[in-house]
């Protein structure tokens, strides 16, 4: 019979390290620890033998004294009452627990309604649910559904949901899945441990391929009993104990093979004699499947750092200038900040975070001193040249910024890798001026690469193509008549426009630009300009289509038939000055003629001593002919009311003379 071991059992990060603040307050002054540090009392019994006594509350510290916060974190209130007492804090709080404190705190500042689902009763829970007032616990999609029956939970409000770290996964998706389906603002954090994770999938897979698995934990822990639970799942014959004394033989009787994992709160020692136990009750040889003892593995602890390794590690603190990283070995190791990424405007924070596991390459190691400094920027370039050369083979589109311009082109930034990208390739007209392109985002293909050169090169133009021939099929898929594009303006001429609808331009005659008459198309419109256009016409074999911009349904002669009639005064702007008179648009699409006899209230030569192409003036309308939709404006008339002349009789002399010139 075999024994196999978890790889991820035993003392978690956050665990490992509230044990050694505990050891180390103890040895410095002494002190009290708020709560059950970890849930184990094999480890409370020895850190009180070291001088740390266990607390209830904070009315229990004494002056000055040095209090020790659980790993599981503490509530507001408790942290507030102790603040208020003068204690000395040394704050053990695993930091994937404070990162998930800090959101629902947010949360809870902005308003928001907050999900935590977990244990109501564990104390991570407790003093998590502690930062936002209104903030409900659930286990289960039922609870969340009676919380909503009951009014707590409203779907129309913005949520934020989030979990204890050591939440089943299983059991997560299922809630998330209920509340997406209730809510319709819902925002997820996932704030389950990365290491709860690992060692959940690890204890699953194991426990699916032996014939008896051991749980070791305290009976009190959350992390112990799910993964009891999940092993239950795989595994007939599951047994949890909390130290090797609870093992009898007959426990493994008709096994071939045993496995054997342990809660985030249980010491090595413990499993190392749970281990041995085993082994000695079904006689066999004290190895791994993999064939090392555990000795052998607790070993592989004590690494030894090269420069030039890649290691992973766990960020345990962030500093300005610097990020410490636990690597899991006697040395420490820090990544300056200049060496986080290669982007100089990258923020910190928006990086890496207290709890993260960070994958890094060892730039110097000081045995001296005890440390080893690290580079993230160094191994991602490492991992950026690679993706580089793949992209090459599999004609990837990447993005990039424009950082400068050149004399045969253009720079692009790709992941921090300088990609030359010619004039010809940049996919601008020729001559054009490069400059306009730094600071843009691009997307290109690599097209060659020399890495020892650390040369490469890139083109815009090919997906710039590629793009707007789908773009042109798409169009000439579906285009029909009377259909709206959002266009935009490419090019002038004095007859229209061309408006691009979408990788295909079509044509906009100066007389559908506009209801009002216009010399120039650029009187109303610009190149670079949006314009709703819809088809009149289209040819695709020609690929050919004709636009319009004027709302047909809005009929100008209409229009003014509502908003005048004879005898008003309107404002009015000349529009063409003639021999015999003066043309004025009354509204937008509909002129109105103003007879040289009634431009001013004395004879003049000509329309332009009085007036000119562009004045806005008040004109009387004095005759409407429907029929012909003919309109007569009078200026005289405002200035002169009482003149003698018979206006009507006037234009009605010059009305051939008029309709020939309009």
């Amino acid at each position: 019979m075999k024994v196999r071991l978890a790889q991820s059992a035993g003392f978690c990060y956050g665990v490992k390290r509230a044990v050694e603040l505990a050891e180390e307050t103890a040895r410095r002054r002494g002190g009290a620890m708020l709560g059950s540090l970890i849930h184990n009392d094999n480890v409370i019994a020895e850190l009180n033998a070291l001088g740390m006594r266990q607390i209830a509350s904070p009315d229990e510290v004494r002056p000055g004294e040095a209090v020790l916060i659980r790993s599981h974190g503490e509530r507001r209130e408790v942290m507030d009452a102790l603040a208020a007492r003068g204690a000395e804090v040394v704050d053990a709080t695993c930091p994937n627990v404070r990162r998930t404190q800090q959101l629902v705190s947010d949360a809870g500042a902005e308003g928001t309604q907050v999900v935590i689902i977990g244990e109501s009763r564990h104390p991570e829970v407790i003093a998590i649910a502690s930062r936002c007032a209104d903030a409900l616990v659930c286990d289960t999609p039922e609870e969340i559904g009676r919380r909503l029956a009951e009014g707590a939970l409203d779907p129309a409000r913005k949520v934020l949901v989030v979990a204890q770290t050591t939440c089943i996964r299983a059991v997560w998706k299922k809630c998330l899945e209920f509340l997406k389906k209730v809510c319709t603002n819902v925002k997820v954090c996932d704030t389950i441990c990365e290491a709860t994770q690992k060692r959940q999938t690890e204890a699953a897979k194991l426990a699916a391929e032996v014939d008896v698995m051991v749980v070791v934990g305290d009976r009190k822990s959350a992390n112990t009993r799910h993964l009891t639970e999940i092993c239950k799942e795989a595994c007939p014959r599951v047994i949890q104990i909390e130290t090797a004394d609870e093992l009898s033989p007959d426990v493994f009787f008709g096994c071939i093979t045993a496995g054997l994992t342990a809660g985030a709160s249980t010491p090595a020692s413990i499993i190392k004699e749970v281990y041995a136990t085993m082994t000695e009750e079904i006689k066999n040889e004290t190895k791994l499947t993999e064939g090392e003892s555990f000795e052998e593995m607790l070993e592989k602890s004590f690494k030894t750092l090269n420069t030039g390794d890649k290691v992973t590690g766990v960020v345990t603190a962030i500093g300005s200038t610097e990020i410490q990283v636990d690597l899991g070995c006697k040395q420490a190791g820090y990544i300056p900040v200049s060496e986080l990424s290669a982007d100089p405007n990258a923020k910190v924070e928006d990086i890496v975070h207290v709890g993260d596991e960070i994958e890094t390459y060892i730039v110097r190691v000081n045995d001296v001193e005890g440390y080893a400094t690290l580079s993230k920027k160094r191994l991602d370039a490492v991992k950026v040249w690679e993706d580089i050369e793949k992209a090459v083979e599999e004609k990837t589109v990447l993005e990039g910024i424009v950082t400068e311009v050149n004399k045969g082109g253009i720079v692009v930034s790709v992941k921090g890798v300088r990609v030359f990208v010619p004039a010809s390739q940049s996919g601008q007209p020729r001559d054009a001026d490069l400059s306009t392109m730094v600071k843009q985002t691009v997307k290109l293909r690599i097209t060659e690469v020399n890495r020892a050169r650390r040369r490469v090169v890139g083109s815009i133009r090919s997906v710039l193509n590629e793009a707007r021939a789908a773009a042109q099929k798409e169009v000439w898929d579906n285009i029909e008549v009377g259909k709206h594009y959002d266009g935009v303006v490419k090019s002038m001429t004095s007859y229209g426009v061309f408006v691009d609808i979408g990788g295909v331009d079509g044509m906009v005659h100066i007389s559908e630009l506009s209801w009002s008459r216009i010399k120039h198309p650029g009187e109303i419109v610009k190149v670079g300009d949006h314009l709703d256009v819809y088809v009149i016409s289209f040819d695709a074999e020609k690929r050919k289509i004709s636009l319009g911009v004027k709302d047909r349904t809005q009929n100008p002669w209409d229009v003014f038939m509502k908003t005048y009639q004879v005898g008003d005064v309107a404002k009015v702007r000349i529009v063409k000055l003639m021999t015999f008179g003066a043309f004025a648009e009354v509204v937008p699409g509909v002129d109105g003629l103003i007879h040289i006899s009634q431009i001013a209230d004395r004879r003049i030569e000509k329309p332009g001593d009085v007036l000119s192409e562009g004045d806005i003036v008040e004109a009387k309308i004095t005759a409407v002919d429907e029929e012909k939709q003919k309109i007569s404006l009078s200026i005289r008339a405002i200035l002169t009311p009482a003149n003698d002349e018979d206006e009507s009789q006037s234009e009605n002399r010059n009305e051939d003379q008029s309709e020939n010139e309009d």
